[in-house]
C-alpha cells in the first residue's frame, strides 16, 4: 500500500501504523493482547468485537465520547468539517458565549480524534473519518436503544417500510414536487429538512402547538406516542413528514429535522474541557499535616486496639462468611466508633493481612503472625503499610449493610465486597487533590463532576446489585476514608501522602515520623483510681497497663480506670501484688495513691484463695468457712455444688462456667492444673496459621510492560508478513494460491531451500507440525543438512530448525516483498 493510498479497512489502517503506535494501542486496550493476535487482520477483528469496543468506550472521557457519538449519527464516512459542525452547530445561535464555546471545541477536537484513533475506534484520514462498525451500532439510535445524543433515525431509515402512496402524500403536503421513485422521494424530503431557508419557511407556517410538540422531542427522546385520532398539531407535523410513523402508535422526529431545530448540534451541551475541581477552604499546610499525622497515629492505634480485642480469638464466622451484625455492633462499641467506621477498620485490617480466619472447626477470626511483625515497626511504617494496602485494595467497606443482586445482605469480611474499580478511583481522587495547592480542601461535588467527565460510561459499570453511580459512591467513600486514615487532614491532602503517591513509602515515612509524638514511659496516677496517659505509651507499658486497668476515655490523653476486675485480670496473667506495686511505682510521675495500693492488696489477698479444677469441676479451699458460705448462698444454686470433703466442693458444670459464676458472686477464684498449679492466663497467645493478605481483584487484563509490548508487536508484524507476503507461485503448482499451503515435490523443496540458503533470500513455506497443525511461514534459510533446514523464521521472529519432510512445499517471494 502506497503512502498516499487511503486505508480501505481498519486492518489496513493498523498496518500503516509504526511499532510505537501499535504498542500504544495494545497498552490502551490490553484485552486485545490475550492471546497475542497472529497478525494485523486478527488484531483488527478483535478490536471490533462488541466486548472489546464496550470496554474501550468505557475508558473514554466525556468529550471523546461525545465525538464518537457525533460520528455515529454523521454520514459514514464523514469529513472533519461535518464532525466539527455537529459539535459546534451551524452558527444560527451564535453569540459571544457561543463563539467561546465553539473555539474551545475546535481546540479540543483534534486531541479527542487522536484518542479515538489511538484506540482504533476511529480510522481514516480527516476527509474520510470512519467510526468502527460495532461502536456505530452501540451509539447509533434505535427504538430499543435511543442514541446518547437524543437524535432519532434518518428520513431514509424511518421511511424504509412506508408505502409509496404515503410518501407522495407527505411530499404534496410539504409542497415538494411529486415523484414515483421512493428513493427520490426520500432524497427530496431529506433535502427539505437540511435546507435552512426552506425549513424555516415551513416552520413559519406551523401552529404554535405543533412547535411545542417539536420542542419536547428535539433534544430527545425523539419518540412519542399518538392516538388513532391525533390532535391537529400532531396531524400537521405528521402530514409534512416532521413526525414519521414507527408503528401504529409511535412516531419519531427524523434526524435531519431535529438537527435543524438544534441549529446543527448533536449535543445540547458539548463539554470539551473537564470541569475544574474547586476549593471550599484554603488552610495552613502545616495545620493540615499536623491534623493528618494525628489521625494517622490514631488509625494505627485503632487497628492495634481492634486486634488486641481479638487476641484470644475473635468473633465466630458466619456460615455464609463474614461478621454478623451483632458482632459488628460489638466491635463498634469496643472501638467507640459508628458501625460503618468499624466495618472500614475491620476490612482494612483484613486487607493488610493482619487478620484472618483461624481455620478451626469452630471458625473464628484472629490476628495473623504478620500482626506481631507489624506491631514491632515504628508508627510511621505501620501507617505506610495500612495506607498502601488501602490504595490497592478492591475490598469496598462502604458496601457493608447493602444488598447484592439476590437481595442478600452484604456483611463485613464477607464475600461480594470486591469492586475492581476501587483502586483506580482512589488513586484518581487523590491525584485530583494532589493537583491543588497544598492546604486546599476541595468541594466534593466538583470532584465527583470531574470523575463523571473523565469516565462518563463507567458510573454504572458496577458489579451485580449496584444500580447507582458506583464510581461516585467510591469517590465519596474515598474522601471519608482518607480523613479517617490520615491521608488527608481537614479535607486537604497531607505532605506525607503527596510523598507516598510520588516518591514512595520511604519518603512518606520520613515526612510523617517527626509529626508523630514520641511514646512516653510514664503515666499520672490519681486518687480516684484512674491513671492518665498524657500521650502515646511505649508498647510494653501500654500492654501492661491495658491488662491492669480498663480504658475509660480516649483523646489527646487516655484515661485508665483501676477496678477489682482489672486487677484480677493482671493477677490471672501471672503478676503478683508485689509486681504490680513495683510496676506502678516505676512508671508513675505521681506517688501511688493509697486507695490503689489497698485495692491491689485486697484483690491479691483473695485471689486464688479458691481453686477450680476439673472433676467435671471442683472448688478447693483450705478455709472451710468460705466453702460453707458459698453453699449457704442461694445464688450458688445454679452451680449445682455438693461437698466432697471439708475443703472441697464438686460441681456438674465446666470449670470456666464455675469460675465465672463464683466471680459474679464476688469471689476471686483461680483455675488450677491437674498437678494443682495455678493456671496463668496470658493474652495475645492465639494466632492463625501463616496467612497471605487477600489479593485485589484486577479490573480486566493487566497493562502489559514495555518488554511484553515489544515482543507482541514483533510477533504481530511477523505473522502479518507471513499472511500478506506476495509469492511467486511455481508454474506447475497453480494450487499454491493465497490462503492455501504451497505444494512442491521433495526434490524441488530441497533444491529451492538450498538455493535460498546460498543467496540469502526468503521463502514462503507450508509446514505441518508434529500435532498435524498446518501453517504458513516466511523463512530465510541459513543452513541445510541432515534432512533439516535451519532458518530465521520471520513469522516467529527467531531462528528455528524444521525437518524437511514436514515442509509441504516452498515458493519464492516476489521481488518487492522481501521482509
Amino acid at each position: 500500500m502506497g503512502m498516499t493510498t487511503p486505508p480501505r479497512t481498519l486492518a489496513e489502517a493498523l498496518r500503516a501504523r509504526d511499532d510505537e503506535s501499535l504498542a500504544g494501542l495494545l497498552r490502551a486496550r490490553p484485552d486485545l493482547l490475550t492471546p497475542v493476535p497472529n497478525d494485523i487482520t486478527q488484531l483488527a477483528t478483535r478490536a471490533g468485537t462488541r466486548a472489546s469496543v464496550v470496554r474501550a468506550l468505557e475508558h473514554l472521557d466525556r468529550f471523546a465520547l461525545q465525538t464518537a457519538e457525533a460520528l455515529a449519527v454523521a454520514p459514514d464516512p464523514a469529513p472533519y468539517e461535518t464532525l466539527l459542525g455537529l459539535l459546534t452547530g451551524d452558527g444560527r445561535d451564535d453569540g459571544e458565549h457561543r463563539d467561546d464555546a465553539d473555539a474551545a471545541i475546535g481546540d479540543a477536537l483534534p486531541a479527542a480524534l487522536t484518542t479515538l484513533r489511538e484506540q482504533a475506534l476511529v480510522w481514516g484520514e480527516d476527509d474520510r473519518l470512519r467510526l468502527v462498525r460495532t461502536a456505530r451500532e452501540l451509539l447509533a439510535p434505535s427504538p430499543q436503544h435511543p442514541s446518547p445524543t437524543g437524535l432519532g433515525p434518518t428520513v431514509a431509515e424511518a421511511t424504509a417500510g412506508m408505502s409509496p402512496g404515503r410518501l407522495q402524500d407527505i411530499l404534496a403536503t410539504a409542497g415538494l414536487p411529486a415523484t414515483h421513485d421512493p428513493v427520490s422521494a426520500v432524497a427530496s424530503l431529506s433535502a427539505l429538512f437540511t435546507d435552512r431557508a426552506r425549513m424555516g419557511e415551513l416552520l413559519d407556517t406551523a401552529p404554535a402547538e405543533a412547535l411545542s410538540v417539536l420542542d419536547r422531542l428535539v433534544w430527545g427522546p425523539p419518540y412519542g406516542e399518538v392516538t388513532p385520532n391525533p390532535t391537529p398539531p400532531v396531524k400537521w407535523l405528521r402530514d409534512r413528514g416532521l413526525l414519521l410513523p414507527v408503528s401504529t402508535r409511535t412516531v419519531v422526529l427524523p434526524r435531519e429535522a431535529a438537527l435543524h431545530l438544534r441549529a446543527g448540534r448533536a449535543h445540547r451541551v458539548p463539554e470539551p474541557q473537564p470541569p475544574a475541581v474547586e476549593a471550599v477552604a484554603n488552610r495552613d499546610p502545616q495545620a493540615v499535616d499536623s491534623a493528618a499525622a494525628g489521625q494517622a497515629f490514631l488509625a494505627v492505634n485503632t487497628v492495634e486496639e481492634l486486634l488486641k480485642n481479638w487476641n484470644g480469638g475473635g468473633p465466630a464466622i458466619l456460615r455464609s462468611g463474614g461478621l454478623s451484625v451483632r458482632e459488628l455492633k460489638k466491635t463498634a462499641t469496643a472501638l467507640d466508633v459508628s458501625e460503618p467506621v468499624a466495618a472500614f477498620w475491620v476490612e482494612l485490617t483484613y486487607a493488610a493481612g493482619l487478620l484472618a480466619s483461624d481455620g478451626e472447626a469452630d471458625e473464628r477470626y484472629a490476628p495473623t503472625p504478620a500482626y506481631d511483625d507489624w506491631a514491632e515497626l515504628p508508627a510511621q511504617d505501620r501507617w505506610v503499610h495500612l495506607a498502601t494496602t488501602w490504595l490497592a485494595a478492591t475490598r469496598t467497606p462502604g458496601l457493608v449493610g447493602g444488598q447484592d443482586a439476590k437481595g442478600r445482605a452484604l456483611s463485613a469480611l464477607g464475600p461480594d465486597l470486591d469492586r475492581s474499580a476501587a483502586p483506580e478511583v482512589r488513586h484518581r481522587v487523590l491525584a485530583l487533590l494532589a493537583a491543588l495547592q497544598p492546604g486546599t480542601a476541595p468541594d466534593p461535588e466538583t470532584v465527583l463532576a470531574r470523575l463523571r467527565w473523565e469516565r462518563p460510561l463507567r458510573g454504572a459499570s458496577a458489579s451485580a446489585g449496584d444500580t447507582t453511580d458506583l464510581r461516585s459512591r467510591i469517590a465519596l467513600w474515598t474522601l471519608n476514608e482518607s480523613e479517617l486514615l490520615g491521608i488527608t487532614g481537614r479535607g486537604a491532602l497531607a505532605a506525607h501522602t503527596r510523598a507516598l503517591l510520588g516518591s514512595g513509602p520511604t519518603e512518606a515515612a520520613a515526612l510523617l515520623a517527626p509529626l508523630i509524638p514520641e511514646p512516653l514511659d510514664h503515666v499520672l496516677l490519681q486518687a480516684d483510681l484512674t491513671a492518665v496517659a498524657p500521650g502515646p505509651l511505649e508498647r510494653p507499658l501500654a500492654d501492661m497497663l491495658s491488662a491492669l486497668a480498663d480504658i475509660e476515655s480516649k483523646g489527646g490523653a487516655t484515661v485508665y480506670r483501676f477496678t477489682p476486675g482489672s486487677v484480677r485480670r493482671a493477677l490471672d496473667a501471672g503478676q503478683s501484688a508485689a509486681d504490680l506495686h513495683a510496676f506502678l511505682a516505676a512508671h508513675s510521675r505521681t506517688p501511688v495513691p493509697q486507695p490503689l495500693s489497698y485495692l491491689i492488696d485486697d484483690v491479691a489477698r483473695r485471689h486464688g484463695h479458691l481453686r477450680i479444677g476439673a472433676a467435671s469441676s471442683y472448688v478447693r479451699c483450705d478455709d472451710e468457712a468460705v466453702l460453707n458460705e458459698i453453699l449457704a448462698d442461694r445464688r450458688s444454686a445454679t452451680l449445682r455444688l455438693r461437698r466432697l470433703a471439708p475443703t472441697a466442693l464438686a460441681a456438674q458444670i465446666d470449670p470456666a462456667s464455675l469460675l465465672d459464676g463464683l466471680r459474679e458472686m464476688g469471689y476471686a477464684p483461680a483455675a488450677e492444673s491437674a498437678e494443682g498449679d495455678v493456671l496463668i492466663t496470658r493474652a495475645g497467645a492465639r494466632r492463625t496459621p501463616p496467612r497471605t493478605a487477600p489479593v485485589p481483584v484486577p479490573e480486566g487484563p493487566p497493562v502489559p510492560d514495555t518488554t511484553l509490548l515489544g515482543a507482541a508487536v514483533r510477533a504481530i508484524r511477523a505473522g502479518d508478513t507471513a499472511a500478506t507476503v506476495v509469492r511467486k507461485d511455481p508454474a506447475d503448482a497453480p494450487a499454491a494460491s493465497s490462503g492455501s499451503l504451497p505444494r512442491t515435490t521433495s526434490a524441488e523443496t530441497l533444491a529451492t531451500v538450498q538455493a535460498a540458503a546460498m543467496t540469502g533470500s526468503a521463502l514462503w513455506i507450508g509446514y505441518v507440525n508434529a500435532d498435524g497443525a498446518a501453517s504458513q511461514r516466511v523463512i530465510a534459510p541459513v543452513r541445510v543438512e541432515g534432512g533439516f533446514v535451519t532458518a530465521y523464521d520471520h513469522t516467529a521472529d527467531e531462528v528455528r530448525t524444521y525437518p524437511l519432510h514436514r515442509i509441504t512445499g516452498v515458493a519464492e517471494l516476489a521481488d518487492d516483498a522481501t521482509p
